[in-house]
Parts: structure tokens; C-alpha cells; sequence
């Protein structure tokens, strides 16, 4: 792993970290390589893919220049603060810096215990290894900020879940790895001097232009809600459940990190959720927002003493900072569906022509990403039967065209002008939840194909692949029972 590291977050205090080496593995084998990431990161497929290189990606072999950490953070889990949580099975090896001048982490998932591991075995097996590269890659190509996936190996040893699994190692790429726990941690802790390092360092790595003229810690506060609601509102378009919105997996950078009981809606239900730990539905598809502001209240809580001497007055300045989420999540999420909907100009009233057009979805039954990528069609040709029959009234949809019809004729714009562009806004293809569980039963038997295949259709979403037109099927009835599970 030829990197040529820079590692700031090692240079700080160690209470920040815990120094530790990733455990060596019996048989690493190559699983899949990222060669468009290798690239920008300054590294070849070919280096990679040597004995040596799949070495280095399996933990086998430390890099020159990689300084492994393992990081300290704090989380609300589903709600309940645990005060010591950290990477236990993920290892830093360090950053690098592309040409392009950007920093990124360059870590290993599932390469053995750390310090933080509490009692865990530190280990992936190959079915979430495989499930985070495939989604986290398919949501770069949505255009989704999100952390990237370089290699997946396979180790050659088994992990013991349910049932003895076989066992893997993710090279993740991320701008960083903060996290909202990462400031919970040291507040939880009363350590004051590390919250101010740890904010100057966030600005300087995520918001080196953020005014902070008010003081850093409002500055970091109004950054990331800003990238927050933006990205919350493009899961919203895109119909991504992420499932597990703990604190500590919440970033500092707005990128989309942890992918483990994440789901796609098939039909739209918006209280729907997918993970098995989730009974209350705490992080159902339409609640997503609401805990976004909930996390940025607890990293605000973190920030209190940062702000102000006097407490109350300090919670008075935050809360005031945290009243912007709403108003940029609702502009956030108002710019998204008038790029589906083809709306080139704002007018009062577009939010809720598309909440309307989504409350006759829930009703309805119909497919969320189907319905929004034949509107494109309707706008072009004007049969709206292939929407229509999507909805188990199809005469809900056509009563809601009419004022969409109407909508748009107070807009010049080509027909076909407008439905490229609806096109896109609203992907063709996503990662189906049945596919995604058959590319796994598959792995874990050793047929890479299909995840090739769905790997390859996902990288360009956007466009029609009619020799892929199954993998944009969604599933029967079996997509009300299926559940995503943790991991660990």
C-alpha cells in the first residue's frame, strides 16, 4: 500500500486515540478493488492487487508512513448515551492527501480488536464488508456525500455471528472520522482544553472557510447543520433509510458513514424502518430529519462550554443556531423535489404538489423510485399510464397530474429538456434490498459475479441499462418482511 501518509489526527493529544496494530489474518485474498479511488488516492489497481498489496489490505502488513489509531468517541445509541464507545473494529492507518489537495482517512474495518472493543472480536464478516462497499459506493455515484470504499478482502478465517461466517476486511476512505461522539466523548469527561482543540481541528479540516467571528465552536455548530440538512434531504430523494442514526455516526463532514442495517424504500412508506433493533421505529425514513436535529442538539450540548461561561446563556446562543436546521432542511428538501418534479424556477406551493404526489404514493402502494423516474416519461410523451399503474388506483395519480399539468405550463421549458433533467435527479437504479441480500448469498459461497454485475449497473444510476432492467424490479411481498441487521 504505497500511500504517502500525513497524519495529523496521530499528532494529537492520545487521549484522542489509542495506538494498536490490526490483528494479521491466515489467508487474505482479494475480494474487489476501487481502481477509480486508488487512482485519486495516488495508487495503482496493480500495486494493490500484489500479494504484498492484499497483504496491506488485510492488515497484514503496516504501510510506511501509517501511524494505526483507533479512534475515541462517545454516542447516543437509539437515545441512551454510552459514554466510552470508540473504533472496535475499525483501525486508522492514517491520511492521506490527494492531488487535488483534499485529506482523506484511509482505515481498515474488521481488522481485529482495539482497546475500544469491549469483549468483541473486532472483525467483519463478508456480508456487511461487501453490503457497505457496494451502497456506499452506489450512493458516490448518486452523488451523495459519503464515505468511499477502496478493497474488500477476504480473510480466509471465519467470524461467529448466528452461525460461523466467513470472515473480511473493508478499506474505507472518508474526509475524516469525527463524529458528533467524538465531541460527546470529552464532554462526557469535562475535558474542556480537548473540546477546543477538537473543534479547531474539525474547522480546519472540514470548514476552513467558515466565518468564526462569533467564536469556533458556533462556527462548527452552524457548518455542520448546514451539512446536515443537506444531506438528509438527499437521502430523502433518493429513498434511503440509513438505520441506525446514533450519534456516532453522525459526521462532523456530512458524510454518509456506517452502512450497516441500511435499506432502500421499495414502496413508499414512510414510517418504514428495516433494522431489526429498531421496534420503535426511532429511525424510520420519515424521522431521519427530526433525529438529524436531535444529534446536532447533543453535539450543541457538547459545545455548551465552549460558548459562553454562563450556561444558560450559553443554551439560549446554541439553541438560537439550532432553529436554522429547519428552514435549511425545508429549502434543502424543497430544491430536491423540484429537480424530480422538472421545476426549474421556485414558487410557493411546489413542496406540497410533491408531498401531495407522496401521500397518494404511501396510499397507493407505489414504488418510490419507479414513480419518480417514469414522471420523467410522462413529461416527455404524456402517457401517464405507466405511472398510473404503479398505484393500486391509478386514478389517484391521474387526479394528481392534472395539477402537475398545470404546474408546469407556467414554465417554458421543452418537454424533453425537462424530462433529461428529471432523469437526472431520480436515479434508474438503486441498490433493491433483495438484491442486494442475493449478491451476499452468493459472496459468501465464492460467486463474485453477482456482485459485479450489480456493482457495475449501480455506478451509473442515472442511466437507462436495458440489459439491466431486472436489477430496477422491485420485490413482491417479500420487501415487508425483510430486515437488516447489525454487524457486530
Amino acid at each position: 500500500m504505497p500511500f504517502s501518509f500525513d497524519n495529523t489526527y496521530a499528532r494529537l493529544p492520545s487521549r484522542f486515540f489509542e495506538r494498536v496494530s490490526p490483528t494479521q489474518v491466515s489467508r487474505p485474498e482479494r475480494l474487489a478493488i476501487n481502481d477509480a479511488l486508488a487512482a485519486s488516492l495516488g495508487v495503482s489497481i496493480e500495486e494493490l492487487s500484489t500479494p504484498e498489496g492484499v497483504e496491506g489490505l488485510a492488515g497484514n502488513r503496516v504501510p510506511a508512513g501509517a501511524e494505526p489509531i483507533a479512534l475515541a468517541y462517545a454516542g447516543h445509541q437509539f437515545g441512551r448515551l454510552v459514554p466510552r464507545l470508540g473504533d472496535g473494529r475499525a483501525i486508522l492507518l492514517g491520511e492521506v492527501v490527494t492531488g487535488d489537495g483534499r485529506r482523506l482517512d484511509v482505515q481498515l474495518k474488521g481488522a481485529g480488536p482495539t482497546p475500544f472493543s469491549r469483549g468483541g472480536d473486532g472483525r467483519a464478516a463478508i456480508g456487511p464488508v461487501l453490503r457497505e462497499y457496494l451502497v456506499s459506493e452506489a450512493m458516490a455515484a448518486l452523488g451523495i456525500p459519503t464515505t468511499r470504499a477502496l478493497a474488500a478482502v477476504r480473510t480466509g478465517e471465519r467470524v461467529y455471528r448466528e452461525a460461523p461466517l466467513p470472515g473480511a476486511v473493508l478499506t474505507r476512505v472518508a474526509s475524516s472520522h469525527l463524529r458528533v461522539g467524538t465531541f460527546q466523548y470529552f464532554a462526557v469527561r469535562g475535558d474542556v482544553e480537548a473540546l477546543s482543540r477538537l473543534t479547531e481541528y474539525a474547522l480546519a479540516r472540514h470548514y476552513p472557510e467558515m466565518c468564526i467571528h462569533e467564536g469556533p465552536a458556533l462556527g462548527l455548530l452552524d457548518a455542520v447543520t448546514s451539512a446536515q440538512a443537506a444531506l438528509v434531504a438527499r437521502w430523502m430523494g433518493v429513498g434511503f433509510v440509513h438505520g441506525v442514526m446514533n450519534t456516532d455516526n453522525t459526521s462532523i463532514s456530512g458524510e454518509t458513514i456506517d452502512y450497516g442495517p441500511c435499506a432502500f424504500l421499495d414502496t413508499y412508506e414512510p414510517g418504514r424502518t428495516f433494522s431489526s433493533i429498531d421496534e420503535g421505529g426511532r429511525y424510520a425514513f420519515a424521522n431521519q430529519p427530526r433525529i438529524a436535529l436531535w444529534n446536532l442538539a447533543r453535539l450543541a450540548e457538547a459545545l455548551l462550554p465552549l460558548v459562553d461561561p454562563d450556561e444558560k446563556r450559553a443554551a439560549e446562543i446554541l439553541t438560537a443556531r439550532l432553529e436554522r436546521f429547519g428552514p435549511r432542511f425545508e429549502e434543502a428538501l424543497a430544491a430536491e423535489m423540484r429537480k424530480k418534479l422538472g421545476l426549474v424556477t421556485a414558487r410557493e406551493g411546489d413542496l406540497d404538489l410533491g408531498r401531495d404526489l407522496l401521500a397518494r404514493m404511501h396510499q397507493q402502494h407505489a414504488d418510490y423510485t419507479l414513480t419518480f423516474r417514469r414522471l420523467a416519461d410522462v413529461v416527455a410523451d404524456g402517457d401517464e399510464a405507466a405511472v398510473a399503474e404503479l398505484f393500486d388506483d391509478g386514478g389517484a395519480f391521474v387526479e394528481w397530474a392534472a395539477a402537475y399539468r398545470a404546474r408546469l405550463a407556467s414554465e417554458p421549458l421543452a418537454p424533453a429538456e425537462r424530462a433529461a433533467s428529471m432523469r437526472r435527479a431520480s436515479p434508474a437504479f438503486i441498490p433493491r434490498n433483495h438484491r442486494v441480500e442475493e449478491m451476499i448469498a452468493a459472496a459468501a459461497e465464492g460467486d463474485m459475479a453477482p456482485f459485479e454485475r450489480l456493482h457495475g449497473v449501480l455506478g451509473r444510476p442515472y442511466d437507462d441499462q436495458p440489459d439491466a432492467a431486472d436489477l430496477a424490479e422491485p420485490p413482491g411481498e417479500e420487501q415487508w418482511s425483510y430486515r437488516t441487521f447489525c454487524g457486530t
